[in-house]
């Protein structure tokens, strides 16, 4: 039997996620900016809840493509609350718009938001050694940096805790503890 970090529990789809997804390097920025969509609805609440609302925010937000999200009209907004399988909160909705709007402008400046994200780790995967869950920090001085910019550019549910979630789903460190098989497995992948 696989050792996991401890989090992902028994959930078959949690641990699949775990396995699959958490802490694999991103650098497709519609994947990223669905990560950082993904981070902030799960404000407030338990990540298995967004987890089995991802496939319908997949379709729901046209899957994650910047361009459509950005001209989002206010029926779209009533369309998505109105949506029960995904988080009916106007203000985390309304925060992906504004915030798709702001990827096309970091876009235009830095070439790509993988470009823009990336240059936060130097475009190197942090690689950690927790021994064990209780080491993780919630937040960092990196993703402190990151929420700071980010809020800066008009970009809402992006608090350093957020930002880090979010940097270690897309691998931009490497938070599984030491004594989990993924740990050594995503060692230094970029």
């Amino acid at each position: 039997m696989k050792k996991r970090c401890t989090w992902c529990g028994r959930d078959p789809l949690y641990m699949a996620y775990h396995d699959h997804d958490w802490g694999v390097p991103v650098h497709d920025d519609r994947l990223l900016f669905e990560f950082l969509t993904l981070e902030g609805a799960q404000a407030g609440l338990n990540w298995l809840t967004i987890l089995k609302k991802r496939e319908n925010y997949r379709k729901a937000f046209n899957y994650f493509d910047l361009e459509t999200i950005a001209n989002y009209s206010q029926n779209n907004i009533e369309r998505l609350l109105a949506d029960s399988g995904i988080v009916r909160n106007r203000l985390k909705i309304e925060s992906t718009i504004k915030n798709a709007r702001g990827v096309l402008k970091i876009q235009e400046e830095a070439g790509s938001l993988d470009a823009y994200l990336w240059r936060y780790v130097e475009g190197i995967p942090k690689q950690n050694q927790w021994m064990s869950i209780s080491e993780v920090p919630v937040k960092t001085k990196t993703s402190e940096m990151m929420s700071k910019d980010l809020k800066t550019r008009g970009f809402n549910f992006v608090g350093p805790t957020i930002c880090y979630a979010f940097m270690q789903a897309t691998g931009m460190v490497n938070d599984h503890t030491t004594d989990c098989f993924r740990h050594k497995e995503l060692y230094f992948k970029a």
